[in-house]
């Protein structure tokens, strides 16, 4: 017998295609896993964005009088904040702050940005939370109102966010989509920078449709969605349905109250729509109030609740700027928990960064993580002390402390008088805000007032 020959050549080709093989049987498995596995990916991330909701206009928050369920359900399947600020008691910097960290003076947004075609509004050069996560490969979606700007480079697709569909200005009427707070009257729809037509249909309704099919849609990558919805801003335009259900009421709160339920539907369907295609547990759901309600002539002087505090929009007493705000993902983080550290809209950009992994502008923020706080009731708040100022009015927040300067109170619930240019409190002893103790604690005043230049030296730098 010839003994046969081993050729070893054929052999290690054999062995190294055997390897090869098995490695990208291997690759496929995981990517399988990954698919079954939505955890396993990048969470999505879904920015609600109501617009003048009071203080405590959610069940959740000591509404007695409202039907909020789909609102509360993020409460119960995530956190809510009992001392949450917006970034200003105005619409254009109140999201201006929300969407780059960064307080609206150093955002280049100090008031409201103009509601007529042509004119800009928050610099393009600052970085938003759409830039951020496109840079970490997310899509984004703008939904809703926008009011930071009306040329193509400061609306929303000049803004980091890859669609975009809703109102540039203030307001719209919610059938006609035409802004009327000042003449001349103009249609006000907007898609990816092009006017779209929608006559007679109610906008709220058409919000949740863009969302939906935004949800729905085959991702490739993890996405972001901004749903900046117009309520219960003016006009009080609630389904029939809440308008019956709430003719008990008072006005205006019977018509606040209808459209503030007509919101409270709108979020459940997109709410279910997540939970229908799967993806609530790999969605982090945040929601916010942009300021505290109005008490303006175009929603009949008022409608809103602010609860036991002073001051509604426009205000810097705690009405005007202390909301509702919760987080929410199911699965990861607590569900049913409180935090009462203090917190702010300026803190979404960098907490969502820390939650997803995204990479932080490199210029300053204001805002601060929230991560520790969400994961521990027991964390400090991120902020010794935070600023606010919209116009003259100012306040700086450090501890229980509170001092304002030039203040206006919206609510009119006490009069003020030129003693009281200067007004500080200690929110733990007066949460009402109701008695100036300038003249009691005039070291304290003098502190507060070195934090306020120190921040103005800041933006100045």
């Amino acid at each position: 017998m010839r003994s046969a020959k081993i050729d070893t050549a054929k052999l290690i080709r054999l062995w190294l295609f055997l390897v090869c093989l098995s490695a990208a049987n291997f690759s496929l498995l995981i990517e399988s896993a990954s698919a079954a596995d939505p955890k396993s990916q990048k969470p999505n991330v879904i920015l609600i964005f109501t617009d003048d909701q009071g203080s405590i206009d959610v069940n959740c928050y000591g509404s007695k009088d409202l039907i909020t369920p789909h609102m509360d359900s993020i409460a119960n399947q995530g956190i809510r904040f009992t001392q949450f600020y917006a970034s200003a008691p105005v619409c254009s910097p109140s999201r201006a702050g929300m969407l780059t960290g960064r307080f609206p003076r150093r955002a280049g947004v100090p008031g409201n940005v103009s509601s007529h075609h042509g004119k800009s509004g928050m610099p393009p050069e600052q970085v938003t939370i759409a830039e951020m996560m496109r840079q970490a490969g997310y899509q984004t979606a703008h939904v809703g109102k926008w009011h930071l700007g009306y040329t193509p480079e400061t609306m929303p697709n000049g803004q980091g966010f890859d669609r975009s569909f809703g109102h540039m200005g203030g307001c719209i009427d919610n059938y006609s989509h035409f802004f009327y707070w000042n003449g001349p009257n103009r249609h006000d729809l907007w898609e990816n920078g092009k006017e779209v037509w929608h006559d007679g249909e109610f906008f709220p309704d058409l919000m949740v449709k863009q969302c939906q099919n935004f949800i729905k849609e085959p991702h490739e990558k993890p996405f972001f969605l901004y749903w900046a919805i117009n309520v219960p801003h003016y006009p009080l335009q609630g389904k029939d349905k809440w308008r019956k259900k709430y003719a008990h009421l008072e006005s205006p709160r019977d018509k606040y109250a209808a459209f503030v339920s007509t919101m409270d539907d709108c979020i459940g369907e997109v709410l279910q729509t997540l939970k229908e295609t799967g993806l609530r547990e790999n969605t982090i759901v945040i929601f916010q109030s942009d300021h505290g309600h109005s008490t303006e002539e175009r929603t009949f002087g008022g409608g809103g609740n602010a609860g036991p505090y002073r001051g509604a929009k426009f205000s810097l007493f705690e009405g005007g700027i202390r909301v509702p705000a919760m987080i929410s993902w199911p699965g990861t983080i607590a569900e049913g928990e409180v935090r009462s550290q203090l917190a702010t809209g300026c803190d979404w950009l960098p907490t969502i960064a820390d939650l997803t992994g995204a990479p932080l502008p490199r210029h300053k923020l204001d805002g601060k993580s929230l991560k520790a706080v969400i994961e521990s009731a027991e964390a400090p708040s991120p902020h010794d002390n935070f600023y606010w100022q919209i116009g003259k009015s100012w306040a700086i927040r450090e501890g229980d402390w509170k001092l304002l300067g030039h203040p206006r109170d919206t609510s009119n619930q006490a009069p003020l008088s030129k003693e009281d240019q200067l007004f500080l409190v200690n929110l733990s002893q007066d949460i009402g805000e109701k008695k100036n103790l300038a003249k009691q604690y005039p070291e304290k005043v003098e502190q507060l007032k070195q934090i306020y230049e120190n921040y103005l030296q800041s933006l100045t730098d």
